[in-house]
């Protein structure tokens, strides 16, 4: 592989370069390794990189030249909040999760509509939902429920200890 002086100097910078990407000084690296002539085993110990990405960046390199060492993919794009999503999350933030738990997490709902956990902690803190601070009846499937909670009643009127201190025993 052939450069011209143009393109290994702009390689070489890549390579140098503190502030540019990692990756992009990787795939430099692997263009000058393969102008100076070393084999592919060399420049997979020395990147540390596999066959195929060796394959994959000279290819490019030698179709496109320096245009192609950048990265095709450019990301998911962003989802946009509109109307209709914000009311989606929050009328899924109504109904009961399906897993028995007594509320929503930002992360469980937006595993279950396909979001970011950050969109739906963003809609519910402009409309002030707190899920998780909501009292509700909670039915305990513990046999031995009743058993506890009169211990722990009991407990309380008999001491001036807190439910937090019989709890953290």
């Amino acid at each position: 592989m052939t450069l011209t002086p143009v393109e290994r100097y702009e390689l070489q910078r890549r390579c140098q370069s503190r502030k540019g990407r990692a990756e992009g000084a990787r795939r430099a690296r692997c263009i000058l390794l393969l102008a100076e002539g070393a084999s592919w085993a060399q420049i997979r110990g020395r990147l540390h990189c596999g066959d195929t990405y060796i394959a994959r960046w000279s290819q490019r390199f030698a179709t496109e030249r320096l245009a192609g060492l950048y990265s095709r993919h450019r990301g998911q794009p962003a989802t946009v909040l509109t109307p209709k999503l914000e009311a989606r999350i929050l009328e899924w933030t109504r109904r009961r999760p399906p897993d028995g738990s007594t509320h929503w997490s930002t992360r469980r709902l937006a595993k279950a509509l396909g979001l970011s956990h950050m969109m739906v902690a963003r809609v519910w803190a402009r409309h002030g939902l707190k899920p998780h601070r909501l009292e509700r009846y909670m039915a305990s499937d513990d046999p031995d429920f009743e058993r506890k909670a009169a211990d722990i009643i009991g407990s309380l009127s008999e001491s001036p200890t807190t439910c937090r201190d019989l709890l953290c025993r």
